[in-house]
C-alpha cells in the first residue's frame, strides 16, 4: 500500500497523526506540507483582554496550515494543562489537535531556557506522552544554539522517546550563534538521531543560497531525513510579492515541508504570505481544500 500524504487527509485524520507516521506523510507530499509556528499564549486577533476571540493556531490553521507548532510553550503550561486563549484549557496535545483539526507540534531548545521548552529527554518524554505530534529542536533569537549542541540534545532527545516519535532538528537563523550552514552540519543531526532537518530557506539568511540548500537538501534526504525549510527571519511579515521567489525556490531545491515563523502579527506569520506560498507550491485546489475543512467537525450519523 502507497504511503498516504498528508495533503490527502481529511480533518480527523490528519488531527490523528503524529510521530514517524507524521514524517512519512510529509515525505509523500513531494514538498507540500505547510507549517505554521506560533506563540502559544497568543490570540493576536482577540478584540477582548480575556482573551477570546481567534487564537493563532486557528488563524494558520484557517489559512491552511497543515500542521502548527507551539513556540514558548511556558507561556501557556501551568504544569498539568495548555491554556490556549480562544480555544479553552487542554490537558493534552491531541485534544488540541481534535480541537483545532490538525498536529500539533512543540518547539525544543538546548541551553538555559524554560525547563518545558528545554531538550531535555524527561520534558520531551512528557511532552510525546501527552500527544505531541512533533518535537522540533531548535533555537530562538539569542539564544546562542549551535549546531553541536542541538546535535548533543537530540541525540539525548532520540533515547528518550525511542524511535516512533518525530524529532525534527536544526536552526531556523542563527539563534546568537553565528556559523555557517552546511551539509555536514546538517546529516550530523540525521546521524543523531533527527528524522528531519530545519534549515532557512535561500533567501531568508546571508550565505544560504540555492546551490547550498539543493546540496545539503538532497545530502539529508539521501541520509533518510525530511527537510523543513524555514521563514524564520521576519520575511513571514513581507510583503506577498516576495513569495514567489522565496516558493519556487524551495519547491526546486527539493524541501519537504515549507515553516513559517512567528514574527508579525504578535505570534504568527503574515497569513495572506502562508496563503500566497501556499499557492505557489501547491495550487489552489489542495490549498482550498485544506482551508476548508479546517474548519469541519464530523457531524455524527444518525442509527
Amino acid at each position: 500500500m502507497d504511503q498516504q500524504r498528508i495533503l490527502d487527509l481529511d480533518r480527523e485524520q490528519l488531527a490523528a497523526l503524529r510521530g514517524s507516521a507524521l514524517t512519512r506523510a510529509v515525505a509523500a507530499a513531494e514538498g507540500r506540507t505547510m507549517i505554521a509556528e506560533v506563540f502559544a499564549e497568543r490570540a493576536a486577533l482577540s478584540p477582548h483582554p480575556d482573551g477570546r476571540g481567534v487564537h493563532n493556531a486557528e488563524l494558520m490553521t484557517a489559512f491552511g496550515a497543515d500542521i502548527v507548532l507551539l513556540n514558548l510553550i511556558e507561556r501557556a503550561w501551568d504544569g498539568e494543562r495548555l491554556t490556549l486563549p480562544g480555544l479553552g484549557t487542554f490537558r493534552s496535545f491531541a485534544d488540541l489537535a481534535a480541537t483545532i483539526g490538525c498536529p500539533v507540534g512543540v518547539n525544543l531548545e538546548p541551553g538555559d531556557v524554560p525547563e518545558i521548552r528545554r531538550a531535555a529527554p524527561e520534558h520531551a518524554k512528557r511532552l510525546v506522552d501527552m500527544g505531541a505530534a512533533l518535537l522540533c529542536i531548535t533555537a530562538n533569537p539569542g539564544t546562542g544554539g549551535s549546531y553541536d549542541a542541538m546535535a548533543r540534545v537530540t541525540a539525548e532527545v532520540r533515547d528518550g522517546v525511542g524511535a516512533d516519535a518525530a524529532v525534527w532538528s536544526g536552526k531556523m537563523h542563527h539563534a546568537g550563534h553565528p556559523e555557517r550552514v552546511t551539509t555536514a552540519r546538517l546529516t550530523a543531526l540525521v546521524d543523531a538521531g533527527a528524522d528531519g532537518v530545519v534549515m532557512p530557506l535561500p533567501g531568508t539568511l546571508p550565505g544560504v543560497t540555492r546551490e547550498l540548500a539543493a546540496e545539503a537538501v538532497a545530502a539529508v534526504q539521501d541520509a533518510g531525513a525530511v527537510v523543513m525549510g524555514a521563514i524564520g527571519t521576519s520575511q513571514e511579515g513581507a510583503h506577498a510579492n516576495v513569495v514567489p521567489q522565496l516558493a519556487l525556490n524551495a519547491k526546486e531545491a527539493g524541501f519537504d515541508a515549507h515553516h513559517f515563523g512567528d514574527s508579525y502579527i504578535p505570534g504568527m506569520c503574515d497569513p495572506e504570505v502562508m496563503y500566497a506560498y501556499s499557492v505557489a507550491i501547491r495550487g489552489r485546489r489542495h490549498t482550498w481544500n485544506r482551508m476548508a475543512l479546517s474548519g469541519r467537525r464530523r457531524i455524527p450519523t444518525a442509527g
